[in-house]
């Protein structure tokens, strides 16, 4: 069978490209009415994204072998435990944007369609562009306890933010492209006709926007471009893992792009899980503290090879731990009714 240049025949490609493609209509066109997406619905789309990682395992399996087979289903595995960080990141950038529920879907759809290019882009390159990492983990580790330390701040807080003049994403925006400072329905664009129209609302006076600029962003674009960014820099960590695993290009993107899609789906089930377990919320908040002294210690062994750092499955169990203690302390400490009120 003559195979491609990446290193596999026409179909197992288009068997790949065609899985991918259909399920992300699929999942596109089943949460078109922006609403809050259940446990139950949650937990159904990820059975569905691990079913359809797994017939591609499947497929791999009767026309490759089990040697492709497995080298995928290891890759996705452990870009899977690799990628739990980013659970936790997400739900900080939506605490820190004060983003509701029902767009939240929408904001890490399109954030994953973009991690998806990005990460075809550090697969065709390779380790070279990866060598920059340990610098940019600890920018990244600094950022992510900055933003737990926000998200500390705001714990509790249910009031989401009406203007976000006053937000720091806004300010350091604002100089490069014209943003509208309030969300817009589910709109990553506005254009002058609509920014003018809203000017004219009561609830908006006084407020100014460029005289010039045909598009503006709102909000709800700065939240995609962050959790960009956050994946990106995740991505620093995991990539070489998933290339040390196999060197094959469709086996290591492949792998990365079903775990990653998956995640997306179990971070509905955490944020789902959140609302009924009312300790689970600083149990996140440790983890991302966490997290900032893995991504520092981590750099730290690759900059200076100090010979300490946590591995995948060392973080995995302190993950599962710190989730467990969150867990059995709303068992143990439910809220009281009146607090609940209150919120």
């Amino acid at each position: 069978m003559e195979s491609t240049s990446l290193g596999f025949p026409p179909l197992t490609i288009a068997v790949f490209v065609f899985l991918a493609v259909a399920a992300l209509l699929i999942d596109l066109f089943s949460h078109k009415g922006d609403k809050p997406i259940s446990l139950l619905n949650a937990s159904l789309w990820s059975v569905f994204w691990v079913a359809i990682s797994m017939a591609f395992a499947g497929f791999l399996y009767l026309q490759h072998g089990s040697e492709m087979a497995s080298l995928f289903i290891t890759g996705y595995a452990l870009e899977k435990v690799l990628s739990v960080d980013n659970l936790f990141v997400f739900m900080a950038i939506f605490s820190w944007f004060s983003i509701p529920d029902n767009l939240r879907h929408r904001v890490l759809y399109w954030g994953v369609i973009g991690a998806i290019v990005f990460r075809l882009i550090f697969v065709v390159i390779g380790t070279s562009l990866l060598s920059i990492g340990p610098w940019v983990e600890v920018l990244f580790a600094v950022i992510v306890a900055w933003t737990a330390v926000m998200m500390l701040k705001a714990s509790g807080d249910s009031e989401g933010i009406e203007d976000y003049s006053g937000h720091f994403a806004y300010k350091a925006t604002k100089r490069l492209f014209p943003v509208w400072p309030k969300l817009y329905g589910h709109n990553f664009f506005m254009n002058r006709q609509q920014v003018e129209q809203e000017l004219q609302k009561p609830a908006n006076k006084g407020m100014s926007v460029p005289a010039k600029g045909a598009m503006f962003a709102t909000p709800l674009l700065l939240c995609v471009a962050v959790v960009e960014v956050s994946d990106v820099m995740f991505a620093f960590d995991s990539v070489p893992a998933i290339i040390a695993v196999s060197r094959e290009p469709l086996i290591v993107y492949s792998a990365m792009m079903f775990a990653i899609l998956g995640l997306r789906t179990m971070y509905f089930v955490l944020e789902a899980l959140k609302r009924y377990l009312v300790h689970l919320e600083k149990a996140v908040i440790a983890l991302l503290f966490f997290i900032s002294a893995k991504l520092g210690l981590n750099a730290a062994d690759h900059i200076f090879n100090t010979g300490v750092s946590i591995d995948a499955n060392t973080s995995l169990m302190v993950v599962l731990v710190v989730l467990a203690i969150g867990i059995g302390a709303s068992a143990l400490f439910p809220e009281k009714p009146e607090d609940v009120t209150e919120q």
